[in-house]
């Protein structure tokens, strides 16, 4: 035990010194109190070093609760007895000191004179040490012929390692071995562990049918023909037993799966049935669209004008305001131009048959095919030119919905009630399109998934390693009934 010392430190002194990131805070309260009672000996001496509860905020001196200043250095969060009792869940942290991860050993010690002179001493009188070089200096390696005690001529023989680097006769050996031993190292290092079997060990009679051959070692068979001979007659003997238990006793998945497959199939249909009258849709709105080329002119579908088209709002895009009457168009174009910032692409390339809705631009940069619906995409696909003598043809309803059979015949150039109304009809039938493909896509995987399913319940290996006892029918059996 080391003597008390005798000369008080102040309590700056003390602070600096236990200069933890952690307790700043709480030091600097500490040399602000001045005859306060700490710890549990309800002293005020704070000339000796002390630790602080994280809890509680007390402070404590080390040598009354067993923590010496070493000891806080490593310690992150430190919480008192009385704390740790109220409260079990709190505990001591300490703070991750790093540890040297593992290496080669290195034996600091070089031998002494002494030892080299009784190794020098030790080898024969014929063959002469230098005593200085790796060879000499070195200790055995405990795997060779020589370590293992394998003698020469009723000699003891060296390590190949201790041979001296200096004798002539023994550079080139010394060599050799080191090679060998690199050879061998390299051999283990990449062949693998095997694992021995100890129930097939020693000579054994191999399993296949009519064989009296000796089994190979760790193996039940002396060839890979028997093992498939033993395979084909246990199949042969269990498979027929199997089928016959499936026949009579149907599986309850098996009821299901063919209930879901049925439920898979008749929405299939209806979605066949969606995607006919989107192409009937389709092929409709390109006879109104040949229709209104067709027409002729009416100058006076523009003059009946409501008391809305004066009133302004403000546009969803841009913020700005606008006037009702070309709110339609400016929005359209704020939309367009915001949409072709962004960007929508794939490395793959659409491949549907007889459609070609979505825009596929190749963009040799970033290596994709753009991804945005043909009609909608105002980067790659631009509209039309409208000449002054195309008409609007947008067809008219009475009731948001009910058809009138006729057709707006004003210019489609100054129709702003009606713009790009073919646009939007086209845009909402490709979308569609897209959501039953989509819907399409997914009920075939639903039914593969069954297939497969019921594929492999009456399959040859889910009927060998898989059997349900059927209560019913063994009582049967066991009755004579069958």
């Amino acid at each position: 035990m080391s003597e008390p010392k005798k000369s008080k430190k102040s309590k700056e002194e003390i602070a600096k010194e236990f200069d933890l990131p952690e307790r700043k805070s709480k030091i600097a309260t500490i040399l602000k109190q001045d005859g306060q009672a700490y710890c549990l000996c309800r002293s005020s001496d704070s000339s000796r070093f002390m630790i602080c509860c994280d809890a509680c905020e007390e402070w404590y001196h080390g040598d009354c609760i067993n923590v010496s200043e070493k000891e806080a250095k490593h310690i992150k969060h430190y919480y008192c007895q009385r704390c740790k009792e109220d409260d079990p869940s709190l505990q001591t942290v300490f703070r991750l000191v790093p540890v040297p991860g593992p290496g080669p050993h290195i034996d600091e010690k070089k031998p002494t004179k002494k030892k080299r002179e009784k190794s020098a001493c030790a080898s024969s009188s014929s063959e002469k040490r230098c005593g200085h070089c790796e060879g000499c200096l070195a200790e055995n390696c405990g795997h060779c012929d020589a370590c293992q005690g394998q003698t020469k001529n009723g000699r003891k023989q060296r390590c190949e390692l201790r041979i001296c680097s200096n004798c002539p006769s023994r550079k080139k050996d010394r060599a050799a071995f080191k090679a060998s031993a690199r050879i061998k190292k390299r051999r283990r290092s990449l062949t693998p562990e095997v694992i021995l079997n100890p129930a097939l060990q020693g000579d054994r009679q191999c399993y296949g049918p009519g064989c009296i051959m000796t089994a190979r070692p760790q193996s039940k068979y002396c060839s890979n023909e028997c093992g498939m001979k033993l395979a084909t007659t246990r199949i042969f003997q269990v498979l027929p037993q199997r089928i016959q238990e499936w026949s009579l006793s149907p599986a309850v998945g098996e009821e299901q799966n063919k209930k879901a497959l049925e439920s898979i199939r008749m929405k299939q249909t209806i979605v066949r049935a969606t995607l006919a009258e989107l192409d009937k849709r389709h092929a409709e709105l390109d006879l109104l669209v040949e229709r209104a080329k067709r027409c002729t002119l009416d100058p006076n579908a523009l003059e009946n004008t409501d008391a809305e088209d004066e009133m302004s709002m403000y546009c969803i895009t841009c913020g700005h305001e606008i006037h009702s009457k070309t709110a339609i168009r400016h929005m359209e174009k704020c939309f367009n131009k915001y949409e072709s910032q962004a960007s929508f692409g794939s490395i793959f390339k659409t491949r549907i048959d007889g459609n070609s809705m979505f825009c596929d631009f190749y963009n040799p940069a970033s290596k994709t095919y753009c991804k945005r619906l043909r009609v909608l995409c105002p980067e790659h696909c631009k509209d039309p030119k409208v000449s002054d003598t195309d008409v609007c043809g947008c067809p008219l309803v009475k009731n948001v919905f009910q058809l009138t059979g006729e057709f707006c015949r004003a210019p489609k150039k100054s129709c702003f009630k009606h713009y790009v109304w073919e646009k939007i009809r086209r845009a909402e039938i490709d979308l569609e399109r897209v959501r039953q493909w989509l819907k399409m896509d997914e009920l075939v995987e639903q039914e593969r998934q069954v297939r497969q399913a019921m594929a492999s319940r009456a399959g040859v290996l889910g009927l060998m390693l898989h059997s349900t006892y059927n209560h019913e029918l063994m009582e049967k059996l066991c009755a004579g009934k069958f």
